[in-house]
């Protein structure tokens, strides 16, 4: 862990994708000839939805210190175990391959964020930091949903084919296929001895002969908790996604995590304007993201061979206008030079301008506009970094009636 950092808690989650049904060719021929993914932005989305896949969402506690029930991705705060020299062993077989077998990113040191660039050896840890997040993904998805990301020791030769002919075989270019190591009983047992103590996970390791899947979960993305949310905690936090063949079984905490939802990314989008579910803002961008891959595969082949570019650091800049409360993000034309991204300080911004005037004025815009909770928009004109896709849903105008801010 990072123990230098002083208003930023370090924290992994993963985005998980799960096939739900496998189309004829000619399902996936017309998809692709009429590729009408749903706009976030508009009221009347598409009530089926093309989407060969789920994704989960778990419902935060309302007792819960951070995003009281909002429904988020699975995962959580680093814990020091992550890093623990100990998972020197787990992963003995990959100790010679740079990142235990993840490679390198493409992206330059200097422009790396923080939280992967952080030289881990200096802190204590022979741990990567590419490794050491990918391992706290996992334990707290397990955590969380009873969903075990993990792989037995004996397919150590399979993944190092992979390793060294990535492009001669098939399990490194398609979804993930999950191992059923334990029955639900064990499983149970497991997850509270977790739960009681993080190093309970080296240990259920050892003792199943398996290791943290970190080969299955691709970079995509790092936010940080902005200024000006009903919360004092802020959080920076690394974002993995992750696509499986096969919805697994899913079994909430009932502490932190109160309900889960396997659903397409339009599915979540509709119920989040019916007000029927919250979001916060990172996952109204990156369902966004997905929503451009209606089939499992594309989402998984783009995520793959996009993670060796690295990643843009994002940090939200409120903005509150006469009618609306919008979010910054990096490229944006209004995005403060000086972005605080120590976390000290970390002011909000205010401006007696309307949301279509602010809009008119600027001609690079990478911004969340919120009208209230429920009403959005996701207004991009710039060109993403890193090979990164922008969100669906850009530069649509809400309605005149939603221009009076309920916030």
């Amino acid at each position: 862990m990072n123990l230098a950092l002083r208003h930023w808690k370090e924290a992994a989650t993963v985005i998980l994708a799960a096939r739900t049904r496998l189309k004829t060719a000619t399902d996936c021929l017309k998809s692709r000839e009429n590729p009408s993914p749903p706009d976030f932005t508009k009221s009347d989305l598409s009530p089926k939805p093309v989407f060969d896949y789920d994704v989960l969402l778990l419902k935060r506690s309302v007792k819960s210190g951070f995003m009281p029930n909002a429904y988020v991705f699975p995962g959580g705060l680093v814990d020091p175990s992550d890093f623990s020299n100990d998972w020197l062993e787990t992963f003995k077989s990959f100790r010679h391959w740079p990142n235990f077998g993840l490679g390198f990113v493409k992206q330059a040191p200097e422009t790396r964020p923080p939280i992967f660039a952080t030289d881990r050896q200096k802190l204590g840890s022979l741990i990567p930091s590419a490794v050491a997040l990918r391992i706290c993904a996992v334990r707290e998805t397990f955590e969380e949903s009873g969903i075990l990301l993990v792989v037995p020791k004996k397919e150590e030769n399979n993944i190092a084919h992979c390793l060294n002919h990535p492009g001669d075989n098939n399990v490194a270019t398609s979804p993930t296929r999950l191992n059923e190591l334990l029955d639900e009983r064990e499983l149970a047992r497991w997850r509270s001895l977790v739960n009681e103590n993080p190093f309970n996970f080296i240990r259920m390791c050892g003792e199943l002969d398996c290791m943290p899947n970190i080969w299955a979960m691709h970079e995509w993305g790092n936010w940080l908790t902005p200024r000006g949310l009903e919360t004092s905690r802020r959080y920076d936090t690394a974002f993995f996604i992750c696509c499986l063949e096969d919805i697994p079984r899913t079994i909430q905490d009932e502490k932190e995590i109160v309900h889960f939802k396997w659903s397409t990314p339009s599915e979540v989008m509709q119920s989040f304007q019916a007000r029927q579910l919250f979001l916060a803002l990172p996952q109204i961008y990156e369902l966004g993201r997905m929503s451009r891959f209606p089939q499992l595969q594309d989402l998984h082949s783009f995520a793959r061979m996009r993670a060796q570019e690295g990643c843009e650091r994002f940090l939200a800049v409120r903005l509150d206008s006469s009618d609306s409360r919008v979010f910054l993000l990096p490229g944006d034309e209004l995005y403060p030079e000086n972005a605080d991204f120590s976390g000290e300080k970390g002011v909000i911004l205010r401006t007696e301008k309307g949301f279509e005037q602010l809009q008119q004025e600027s001609s690079a815009l990478h911004r969340l506009v919120f009208f209230d909770l429920y009403t959005v928009t996701v207004q991009v004109s710039i060109t993403p970094k890193y090979k990164h896709l922008s969100p669906i849903g850009g530069l649509s105008q809400p309605s005149s009636s939603r221009h009076k801010s309920q916030l």
